[in-house]
């Protein structure tokens, strides 16, 4: 895909979430530097893969692994969260959902169970649930494949589903609803089942937590107004596991995880000085 430049907006999949909290990375370093911080202790740098998709933050529970709670905080860069002081982690968990029949002949068949249809139908199901608003809970079917052709009955089709929820308690009546609905899908003539593609520990700090206020404050100096939110983030491994850990934005932009995605320029500027800032405080 190619990369546009359009007055203070740059577009092209994947700038905002993440490569412009990779670039972050480095210019915080170079930014030290040159303050040459005098820091209390040692400042890992580290990148990491497997945040997105099916990853299942394999990168980062294994930067956990290798530090533990021997950290005075793990701070994440997210680079579409400018203004935003990321302590609560949600809870997400996904599953592949797929169905099987026999299939057949879309004429001479007819009648026979679909595999496509009936996820179809399981998707209707799924979107008539009732959802909490407080604790924010979301479903979502990401993906779609199966079937051979347009004039065959489909034998075998899935679908990726991802559920989230900022309450464990909801999530967690979120996976049995939906388990309920995949165990009344299966028949004689049909078969359904999930398998667990992904989970995210849910966690939080509170938003008293000095590092809390540290960011705040960081934000307020660049003249911003700090927001405190939950996602799901980096942060949900080290926040699980009790340990201090908050996620720091560079920018804005919009339409992250499409290819239309992009960042605003301007911004920028002060996204590195708040980081910059958190950092000399808090590790000085």
């Amino acid at each position: 895909m190619e990369v546009k430049r359009n007055g203070e907006r740059i577009f092209g999949p994947g700038l905002g979430d993440n490569s412009l909290g990779v670039a972050a990375l480095f210019g915080l370093l170079w930014a030290l530097r040159e303050r040459r911080l005098q820091s209390g202790g040692d400042i890992w740098f580290v990148a990491n893969v497997g945040e997105e998709g099916l990853g299942n933050l394999r990168g980062m529970k294994a930067v956990v692994e290798r530090f533990g709670g021997d950290v005075q905080a793990y701070l994440v860069l997210e680079g579409l969260a400018l203004g935003h002081v990321y302590h609560r982690a949600v809870g997400v968990k996904r599953y592949r959902v797929t169905a099987r029949t026999t299939g057949g002949h879309s004429w001479s068949d007819y009648g026979k169970p679909s595999a496509i249809h009936e996820l179809a139908k399981f998707i209707v199901q799924l979107t008539a649930l009732e959802l909490p608003g407080h604790p924010r809970t979301t479903t979502n079917v990401g993906k779609i494949s199966g079937g051979t052709s347009v004039n065959v009955i489909a034998s075998e089709a899935s679908l990726d589903l991802d559920l989230r929820s900022e309450g464990q308690a909801s999530l967690a009546q979120l996976i049995a609803a939906v388990e309920r609905l995949i165990g009344h899908a299966n028949r004689s003539d049909i078969q359904v089942e999930a398998e667990v593609i992904g989970q995210r520990p849910a966690g939080e700090m509170s938003p008293t937590h000095p590092l809390v206020n540290l960011a705040e404050e960081c934000l307020r100096e660049q003249g911003l107004n700090p927001i405190l939110t939950s996602g799901s983030t980096d942060a949900n491994v080290p926040l699980s596991k009790g340990y201090p850990a908050v996620v720091l934005g560079i920018s804005t932009g919009g339409s992250a995880h499409t290819v239309k995605e992009y960042i605003h320029t301007e911004p920028v500027e002060k996204g590195m000085e708040q980081l910059v800032m958190f950092v000399e405080r808090a590790w000085s």
